[in-house]
């Protein structure tokens, strides 16, 4: 098949090498992101231009020039690995077999920004990945595949994105492209009643409530670990919170019970946190016990939420 790529960052440029390494479709053509100044260039770019493909970057698909360039590739599919841009329904409709699209979530579950997040900190047991067909609906197309996995007890976003979906969507890649290759690609409906559309998860959304039962807690520091960083207040600062570990422990809720060398334990509703690496506002991550002693933490002092 002629296939076009249109993505980003690291995800872009490794859907990209999957499919130029399997050598069994032609990547007629690579469209990303603008570039922005002061940044770095695009990796999916990087690759695109080494390898010798055409690389597009327009910043949108509502121009008749723009889709006019992109129709003349005679492409059959359009692979979108990693999308941030909209995509209008005469552009991602252009391909023989239009566009399939990743989303690192079980539609119709999590439809949205910050996938991976909300279903670490809403304490779900699974999450995965799903390739969909675009509709004008917010990720609300019919589903190619899925890829289920478990959300381990301890798992923070690194360990649910970088070392279990992301591994296994660039290997679906190739699972992807021999479906439309076979001629009968699937299409299964979502299940609307199902449905959850989430916003963007930012630091107003990783404030810890020390008064909250323990595992809410750990749920929401794991969630947002290590972006966007769940906040705690102490004597007006406001420290980001990272490594962590939930603990039996009986006590006032938000208090600091003991400084150890192994972390810090604040008492939550049920249990406590030992708190391990915090970042203090304007610097870099520290040791919890080094942040403690260096603003005064000592046991019987409350955390704010």
């Amino acid at each position: 098949m002629r296939l076009i790529v249109l993505g980003q960052q690291a995800f872009g440029k490794d859907a990209l090498a999957k499919i130029l390494a399997a050598g069994k479709d032609e990547v007629v053509a690579v469209y990303c992101e603008p570039d922005k100044e002061g940044k770095p260039v695009d990796p999916i770019k990087e690759l695109a231009l080494e390898v010798g493909l055409p690389v597009l970057q327009p910043p949108h698909f509502d121009d008749a020039a723009s889709l006019d360039e992109l129709a003349a590739f005679q492409a059959d599919l359009m692979v979108m690995a990693f999308v941030n841009v909209f995509v209008p329904a005469a552009a991602r409709d252009t391909p023989r077999h239009g566009s399939i699209c990743l989303r690192p979530s079980l539609l119709a579950l999590h439809r949205g920004p910050s996938t991976v997040n909300w279903p670490i900190t809403m304490g779900r047991d699974e999450s995965g990945f799903s390739w969909f067909y675009l509709t004008a609906g917010l990720d609300a197309g019919d589903v190619l595949m899925q890829w289920r996995c478990p959300i381990d007890a301890d798992d923070t976003v690194i360990d649910l994105y970088f070392k279990k979906i992301y591994p296994a969507a660039i290997d679906s890649v190739l699972d992807v492209c021999e479906l439309f290759r076979s001629g009968n690609p699937p299409h299964k409906e979502q299940d609307e009643s199902r449905a959850i559309y989430d916003r963007r998860c930012t630091a107003k959304h990783a404030h810890i409530d020390w008064r909250r039962p323990v595992q809410h807690v750990y749920d929401l520091i794991r969630g947002t670990s290590p972006a966007p960083g769940a906040r705690t207040l102490f004597d007006g600062a406001e420290p980001g919170v990272f490594d962590c570990e939930s603990e039996p422990g009986d006590g006032v809720a938000g208090r600091a019970i003991e400084a150890l060398s192994a972390g810090v334990a604040v008492q939550c509703a049920g249990g406590r946190i030992l708190l391990k690496r915090v970042r203090p506002a304007g610097s870099a991550k520290v040791s919890a016990t080094e942040w403690a002693t260096s603003v005064g933490l000592e046991p019987s002092r409350e955390l704010g939420s």
